[in-house]
């Protein structure tokens, strides 16, 4: 399946992107641990979801250990794990106090940029195929035998794991780049 991706307007006006249209992708899903688990003992391996849920829940253990005793994690050719801290400026290094200035301590991943398996925006974009949400509406509205003249909804209360393409529906938040709005229907916007 592609990346599906939703074009959405600005409406920011206290932005210079305000009126401008923007991508942003949608998530059919959010997998859980235990369905990747799943989906990883389905692919012609010898071992069962339990022994691939116990090794990842081993491996998980191990990466954050390995974090907090200040290490980078390499996780194969995926990428690099790393904490960051957030922090309050003192005027003087004297004045600066671990437990007063260290606001957050965050987790973080760096996308492998090896020959192997660059992961990098560039590479990532040119292995992605794409295609717009208004298009996969569009296709479902004409399978299912519906004019473009209907409501824009395919289906005012979806099933889980189908697509909802009103304005403003599957974000969390807003920014610069475009809409926001809550998560409705069974699509995740990222």
């Amino acid at each position: 399946m592609p990346v599906l991706v939703k074009v959405s307007q600005n409406n920011n006006d206290k932005t210079t992107a305000f009126g401008k249209w923007y991508g942003r992708v949608v998530n059919t899903k959010t997998m859980s641990y235990s369905e990747l688990c799943k989906h990883m003992s389905e692919h012609n391996s010898v071992y069962g979801e339990d022994v691939c849920l116990g090794v990842a829940n081993k491996l998980q253990n191990c990466i954050l250990e390995q974090l907090l005793e200040g290490k980078k994690v390499q996780f194969g050719e995926l990428g690099t794990f790393y904490l960051s801290v957030k922090s309050t400026g003192a005027n003087e290094e004297k004045d600066f106090n671990l437990g007063n200035n260290i606001q957050g301590l965050y987790l973080c991943f760096a996308p492998s940029r090896t020959d192997v398996n660059n992961l990098s925006s560039k590479m990532l974009k040119k292995k992605a195929a794409f295609m717009n949400v208004k298009d996969l509406v569009e296709s479902a509205k004409k399978a299912s035998g519906s004019s473009s003249n209907d409501n824009d909804n395919v289906n005012d209360n979806p099933e889980p794991g189908t697509v909802n393409p009103e304005p403003g529906t599957g974000g969390g938040g807003s920014n610069d780049n475009g809409g926001g709005g809550g998560n409705s229907g069974g699509v995740e916007e990222g």
